[in-house]
């Protein structure tokens, strides 16, 4: 007769493997991404056709970021330093000077009135492929900075309140006197 091999009682073992699992993923520490938060536009419909829009050079900020991660803005070497209060000084054009974004008043209602602001401005964002992530991050968080500061002050002056303070449609009516409009192009190669 044949000799019986004993078993292992292995019921309990899926229990010990689940908390053993459970265990490593409480105890284990994981890096996190982090991204930028943007808005998207909404999806063009399949029917609708795509028109390049061509924009006056006076209403186009260029920055651009190389391989070595230099900045490059209207085509002179800046420092990222610097970068917030150029982009504010093109954004309000002040001075309604002929190299800053066109000026065109609206009125847009109480508190404000009539304003002359910069609608047409766009600032474009161009880097280099082997543009380190944390040089293109320095440039887009400077350029929302001109933006958040631009939006902080108007709330100030005309509501004497913080912008995050404010009421949603507040917060609009300043929005639209200072929309964010920066353009990323696709990544290209444009050396040192």
């Amino acid at each position: 007769m044949a000799k019986k091999i004993p078993q292992i009682n292995a019921s309990s073992m899926a229990d010990i493997s689940f908390l053993l699992l459970i265990f490593f993923l409480v105890t284990t520490s994981m890096d996190v991404n982090q991204g930028l938060a943007r808005r998207l536009p909404a999806p063009i419909p399949p029917d609708q056709k795509v028109e390049d829009k061509d924009i006056n050079k006076r209403n186009l900020m260029v920055v651009k970021i190389n391989s070595a991660n230099q900045l490059m803005v209207q085509g002179q070497l800046m420092d990222v330093k610097q970068l917030r209060e150029r982009a504010k000084e093109f954004i309000l054009n002040e001075n309604n000077a002929d190299f800053y974004p066109k000026l065109f008043e609206e009125d847009f209602g109480a508190p404000f009135g009539v304003l002359k602001y910069t609608k047409d401005h766009v600032i474009s964002v161009q880097n280099d492929v082997d543009t380190q992530y944390q040089a293109y991050l320095d440039v887009q968080n400077e350029l929302v900075a001109a933006y958040n500061e631009l939006r902080e002050e108007c709330a100030q002056k005309y509501f004497h309140k913080a912008y995050s303070e404010l009421e949603e449609d507040q917060q609009k009516q300043i929005q639209k006197i200072y929309p964010q409009k920066i353009s990323e192009a696709e990544p290209k190669n444009y050396g040192n």
